[in-house]
C-alpha cells in the first residue's frame, strides 16, 4: 500500500466523496435544496473532472443543520445566515479559550 492510497481519504472530513444523488439521499432533501445551499454560498461542494458536484462528510453536515432549520420553518436564507453565525460564534470561543490558556499560562503561580 502507499501513502497515497485511495483508502486513506475515508477519514477525511473534507474529501468530496459523495455525489449531489447520494449527498441529498444522505440528509432527505432534494437535489435542489442543495443547489440552493450552494447558491446562498453556505456549503461549495467540489466538482469531478466531469463538472458534477462531489460533497464532503462536513458539507453534509452542514447541509442536514440547514435542513433541520428549514424543516422547522426557518426561510433557507435565514436558516444559512443562523449557521454561517453558529460556526462564526463556536470559532469566536475556540479562540477565546486560547488566549485564556495563554494568559494563564503567563501568569506567575507563585505570587506572594
Amino acid at each position: 500500500m502507499t501513502a497515497d492510497n485511495s483508502y486513506d481519504r475515508l477519514d477525511d472530513d473534507d474529501y468530496p466523496a459523495y455525489t449531489m444523488g447520494r449527498a441529498a439521499e444522505m440528509i432527505g432533501a432534494t437535489q435542489g435544496f442543495l443547489r440552493a445551499l450552494g447558491e446562498a454560498r453556505l456549503i461549495t461542494p467540489l466538482r469531478s473532472g466531469g463538472g458534477h458536484r462531489r460533497y464532503s462528510r462536513y458539507q453534509l453536515r452542514i447541509a442536514a443543520r440547514a435542513r433541520e432549520l428549514v424543516d422547522q420553518g426557518t426561510p433557507i436564507e435565514a436558516a444559512c445566515r443562523i449557521i454561517i453565525l453558529e460556526d462564526q460564534l463556536e470559532e469566536a470561543q475556540r479562540i477565546n479559550a486560547e488566549y485564556r490558556r495563554a494568559a494563564a499560562s503567563d501568569t506567575p503561580s507563585d505570587q506572594a
